[in-house]
């Protein structure tokens, strides 16, 4: 970033200008003071519209009609087995669902 002060600038505006444009950020000070910033020029984006997909939606007669009470139904619905946690590396596997026999110690004299 570039500060340059106002008389500076208007001796040598167009290379300003230049710069901005390739992408230099340049800030007008007047006695060391920053006031503002030069900046490349934007268009403005067109104006967004709706209505692309009209006629091509629909909902059902019923959709907005509330639902029964999923909550109530809930409460009477029975709760699921508790399923025992097996901490990982346990029993040594070979692969999922396989159990691996580990070798028995030597016989010792």
């Amino acid at each position: 970033m570039k500060t340059i002060n106002i008389q500076a600038a208007k001796t040598h505006l167009s290379r300003l200008v230049e710069e901005v444009v390739a992408g230099e950020e340049i800030v007008l000070a007047k006695a060391g003071k920053p006031l503002v910033r030069l900046v490349p020029y934007a268009p403005a984006r067109a104006v967004r519209v709706g209505g692309q997909l009209a006629g091509q939606i629909w909902c059902a007669a019923d959709c907005w009609a509330p639902d029964e009470d999923v909550f109530a139904a809930s409460i009477e619905a029975p709760l699921p087995a508790p399923v025992p946690y097996r901490y990982p590396m346990a029993e040594p596997f070979d692969s999922p669902g396989q159990y691996v026999a580990e070798p028995s110690p030597p016989p010792t004299a």
